[in-house]
């Protein structure tokens, strides 16, 4: 020890005297002139892979392309930039950062799913990985090593015991019931049919995650899980300008966080947003275990409770067990509501495919009952109608999160090196004439063969909505249940259509452009008419409503969390949380 603290004082020594005998003057041109060749070099090195990489707009040193990137759909740029380029991969630099973009369905499925292997993992995320949840999150989590991969599919087994395809099987009581009172909801307040659908997405996610219903649009978990989906969202955008600085810069994430790129950012709430979840799935627990044997075997037990029991095994952290809660509303929440807000629209801006819808339902169902899975057989059109439903504004409009290769790749003679983001332009796959003509047109027809405007797609299903290969949407089969049910119910009971103008009796139009700009984007507010379609069907939607109210009774309960000394103590240390304005803009506020 003592040796190398007169070695390294001896080092010093000279280097000081080397100074004095150069000056400082010249030692800081020394300085900056090795401080130039780096940029240089990193510069050449940016150049380098360029003319290797698919073709993009030209990088300007350490910033790239950054700062040409719109802030407003992003995603319609990168799809104008494919066609102006006249190639279906793009490169875009997020700074010394290549994101390759995919604007095209077939090459998506050969990169995704035929090397779903090599693009499994994620790339590093400055914002929403390691200042909000951390990528320890089964949706940000990388595979880059043994370790990593198989934390990855401990996440993802105690995922698909939530939400896989056989479990998802086992909620279409809770769906079939709570789409019943979706549309006796629609009945008695047709006004706010926003709520009432943010309502039945977070109940059926509530039911299955914490065996309790939300019954209010007004319950605060709505308003909780709603903020922090959409906060989320907002802050996953290309072009947002704060979060890509951060994303170019990664450095700026050491500084205090008074710094003006951290304002709006929501770091803390993200993370608050652990302990909200995790204080729900305690009070589900406490709840469940209180409950008689007989009132535990009238009732599914909840996902949380066979989480925990099976987290003991993996001795997860709070953050994780919080964050796999977290997912679940993020998979069946947020999405699922802003999926039937954009069903809703395409019936008023497109009245000819809705009359088609009923004439399909009049001759199979009739009046006297609703739809259910079981006719799904005899109902080709509301089949295809669904499938449009999913294609023509898709909610993760750009995919989800970026993937990113665990080695480098080459695809068309493209080299696509690892760790670089590569993200499919959802957007761009599902409007691309070649797969759907005139695609800003809701047409369910187009799904049948004998169609002028089928077109073979690289799925079966027709629509690359819930993302590709290893990291495909966990709730898939969960969104798509719920979809259908709601989608086939509200059209056989309801004639959905522009609203009024009360003073001039006018169909007031709707934008099939106007929507949000976040990850997750849902339309802008729009008034329509809800209204039943005939008198009998009137009769048969307040009789099933009263039904499914009482067969969900037993999942009737006020939840308590804010009264918890743990989330209060957790809500002081973050200090801000999400907030929705009456824009339907997510806000900072101060606790």
């Amino acid at each position: 020890m003592l040796s190398e603290r007169i070695l390294d004082t001896a080092v010093l020594v000279k280097l000081q005297l080397a100074i004095s005998r150069v000056g400082v003057y010249n030692a800081f041109l020394g300085l900056m002139a090795i401080t130039a060749a780096i940029f240089v070099l990193d510069y050449v090195h940016m150049l380098y892979l360029r003319s290797k990489m698919p073709p993009g707009p030209f990088p300007l040193p350490i910033i790239g392309n950054t700062w040409s990137l719109p802030d407003n759909k992003p995603w319609i740029y990168f799809e104008e930039l494919s066609k102006k380029l006249n190639t279906p991969l793009i490169t875009f630099w997020i700074g010394r950062n290549p994101t390759v973009w995919i604007n095209d369905a077939w090459c998506a499925h050969e990169i995704f799913e035929k090397k779903a292997q090599i693009y499994a993992s994620r790339p590093r995320m400055i914002v929403f990985g390691e200042l909000g949840t951390g990528q320890s999150n089964l949706v940000t989590m990388q595979i880059r090593n043994q370790q990593e991969r198989e934390k990855w599919r401990i996440h993802r087994k105690l995922m698909h015991i939530g939400v896989g395809v056989q479990s998802v099987r086992g909620y279409r009581a809770i769906q079939n019931n709570e789409s019943k009172i979706i549309a006796l909801d629609f009945l008695r307040e047709p006004k706010e049919y926003v709520k009432h659908l943010e309502r039945y997405a977070t109940s059926v996610v509530s039911i299955i995650a914490f065996g309790r219903r939300v019954a209010s649009y007004n319950d605060p978990i709505i308003t909780e899980v709603i903020a922090l989906m959409q906060l989320a969202a907002d802050l996953n955008v290309p072009g947002k300008s704060f979060p890509m600085l951060l994303e170019t810069f990664p450095i700026l994430a050491k500084f205090p966080r008074f710094m003006p790129w951290f304002k709006g950012l929501g770091q803390r709430a993200q993370k608050g947003g652990h302990y909200f979840f995790y204080t729900l799935a305690e009070e589900a627990i406490d709840q469940y275990d209180k409950k008689s044997p007989s009132e535990q075997a009238s009732m599914p037990k909840p996902y949380v409770k066979t989480l925990f029991e099976e987290a003991e095994k993996y001795n997860l952290p709070i953050n994780e067990l919080s964050a796999l809660t977290g997912n679940l509303f993020g998979a069946g929440a947020d999405t699922s509501s802003s999926t039937l807000v954009s069903f809703i629209l395409a019936c008023c801006a497109f009245p000819d495919v809705v009359h088609k819808a009923h004439e399909e339902l009049d001759r199979v169902i009739g009046p006297s009952r609703s739809p259910h899975w079981d006719d799904s057989p005899n109902l080709p059109y509301i089949n295809a109608f669904v499938k449009e439903v999913l294609r023509w504004r898709s909610v993760a409009i750009i995919g989800g999160q970026p993937h990113s290769p665990t080695q480098d790749d080459t695809y068309k003679g493209y080299l696509i090196p690892r760790g670089s983001w590569v993200q499919g332009n959802v957007w761009a796959i599902h409007h691309h004439d070649r797969e759907f003509p005139d695609p800003d047109r809701f047409y369910p027809d187009r799904y049948f063969e004998d169609n002028d405007h089928y077109r073979p797609f690289p799925n079966d299903k027709g629509y690359m909505t819930f993302g590709w290969g290893r990291r495909v949407c966990s709730g898939q089969a969960l969104a798509e249940q719920g979809t259908w049910i709601s989608v086939a119910r509200l059209l056989w009971g309801f004639n959905i259509r522009k609203a009024r103008d009360p003073k001039t009796g006018r169909e007031i139009d709707v934008d099939v452009f106007a929507f949000t700009n976040g990850l997750n984007m849902r339309p802008q507010p729009f008034p329509c008419e809800l209204v039943p379609r005939t008198e009998e069907i009137r009769e048969t939607i307040e009789r099933e409503g009263r039904e499914a109210l009482l067969e969900l009774k037993v999942h009737d309960g006020e939840s308590r969390y804010r009264m918890s000394t743990f989330y209060q103590e957790q809500k002081k240390k973050v200090k801000e949380e999400p907030v929705i304005d009456e824009k339907g803009n997510v806000k900072m506020a101060k606790v």
